[in-house]
């Protein structure tokens, strides 16, 4: 559930939320790189720092109890030694249909369209480059404690997997994993990968993030820091994220 290319939420994908239940998730991201991968995948200075700033709003919603609708979107700023842009990034709406269940494990389906906006519609991209994109995406996890019936409330592990078909851009391959560990009832620890190919020898990209999250109730905090670690013809970005999350 991408804000920049290759980040996600930290929302669990195989586990559709209840009906009539949701979520947001306002994530602030600042990413920057002073050096980047080429088409080898050997890291070159940049001719000057490059910055990409996001803030973004995920949002999910329960149509029923295995039909959850999903909201993507963010406004995006940044500078590198040949441009200066501002403005909306991608708008997505997507529908996840949770295929099977039980009581540790889930798998589900999603189906998204994507409006390109004014900002980098991908993070290898200039601003403004492609315009509308298809995504299916695959995603299944698994549980481990906690007393939720239908939900990872304990620790849980997830794999995802998506295919993005654009227009202006190269399609892509992605591949996602999140590992999340409840420490008490209060307190989790994320870690997470994020990793993707474009189509015929395209750029390619690997970040990983590790963040903690605090509940307070219907809230929560999370703080973290992402770091791009492989890739081709894609900066070594790296930042901190942060962001505010309300159930209801």
């Amino acid at each position: 559930m991408a804000l920049l290319a290759g980040a996600g939420s930290a929302a669990a994908g195989p586990w559709t939320q209840p009906k009539g239940q949701g979520q947001l998730i306002l994530k602030y991201e600042d990413m920057r790189a002073d050096r980047g991968f080429d088409l080898d995948g050997s890291l070159a200075d940049l001719p000057a720092e490059r910055r990409d700033t996001a803030i973004g709003l995920f949002a999910e919603y329960g149509v029923t109890d295995r039909l959850t609708f999903q909201f993507k979107g963010d406004w995006q700023s940044g500078e590198d030694a040949f441009v200066d842009y501002d403005g909306r990034g991608p708008l997505e709406i997507g529908l996840t249909w949770q295929v099977w269940r039980d009581d540790r494990a889930a798998a589900s389906l999603y189906v998204g369209y994507a409006d390109g906006g004014e900002g980098r519609n991908a993070g290898y991209a200039a601003p403004g480059a492609g315009e509308n994109d298809w995504e299916v995406r695959a995603s299944v996890g698994r549980s481990f404690g906690g007393s939720d019936r239908w939900g990872p409330n304990g620790s849980f592990v997830e794999l995802q997997t998506a295919r993005r078909m654009r227009q202006g851009l190269p399609d892509e391959t992605r591949v996602d994993a999140t590992a999340g560990v409840h420490l008490g009832d209060d307190w989790m620890v994320l870690a997470q990968a994020f990793g993707g190919q474009a189509d015929d020898g395209g750029p390619s990209w690997l970040s990983v993030e590790a963040s903690v999250v605090r509940d307070f109730g219907a809230w929560s905090v999370q703080a973290g820091w992402r770091q791009a670690v492989a890739g081709g013809e894609t900066p070594e970005s790296a930042g901190p994220v942060i962001a505010l999350w309300r159930r209801f």
